[in-house]
């Protein structure tokens, strides 16, 4: 029971910075090309109570740590974003579906750093060993690795190209007519396709091998 709510210690705040820096990036792009939909509604805030979602930013993740499941994911309230007050909705879709991935990617870099900064404070070999700051840094330094890991898993995750998710919106941007529309008709059915790819695996080895690359590359920083 002690290891379990450590392990949820070590993991609630990488998650929380990773899904709301994702849903606030979204929102702050789409105003900066002009929807202030998000900015109106008071979501332009890192404030985690402003898009905390019961199920998908504290349940979905402590269920999947309970279960020691190999991947851990989650998501907050979707940031709303109004394509038709973009200033050119089809081009800027684009940015405002890229800006999530892209700053999960960021943060997973910010993570190396910290890591970076903080394994030589804690390495056995240095006079800090035994001293408090060891017990300051070594939990930091867990939770750093946990972003990384997280920060990966949710970029990748979100680049693959079906509706709602960021890929899926990049693609019906990139995409000519009449392919770009018909694409956009999926989105409805978009989250139940990817219930289904997920419960038969499909999902994990289109993903898995993007992620495992991703984070071999960032832990090759170190």
């Amino acid at each position: 029971m002690v290891d379990t709510i450590q392990q949820i210690a070590l993991w609630a705040l990488p998650v929380l910075i990773a899904i709301i820096f994702h849903e606030v990036a979204h929102g702050w792009v789409a105003y900066r090309l002009g929807d202030p939909t998000a900015a109106r509604m008071g979501r332009l805030t890192l404030n985690p109570i402003a898009h905390i979602d019961p199920i998908g930013t504290i349940l979905l993740p402590a269920l999947l740590i309970i279960s020691n499941a190999p991947f851990l994911f989650g998501y907050a309230k979707p940031v709303p974003v109004n394509f038709y007050n973009l200033n050119n909705p089809k081009r800027d879709m684009i940015w405002v579906a890229l800006a999530g991935p892209v700053t999960n990617l960021l943060l997973a870099l910010g993570c190396i750093m910290v890591l970076r900064m903080g394994l030589p404070l804690i390495a056995p070999s240095t006079h800090f060993s035994s001293s408090t700051l060891v017990n300051f840094l070594a939990p930091l330094a867990l939770m750093a690795k946990n972003g990384v890991l997280i920060n990966s898993v949710l970029a990748v995750f979100n680049a693959f190209p079906l509706p709602p998710l960021d890929g899926g919106r990049v693609a019906v941007g990139l995409l000519p007519e009449p392919y770009s529309s018909m694409l956009a008709r999926v989105e409805p059915y978009g989250f139940l396709i990817l219930i289904v790819l997920l419960m038969t695996r499909v999902l994990d080895k289109i993903v898995g091998p993007p992620v495992e690359i991703l984070i071999n590359f960032y832990f090759g920083l170190l």
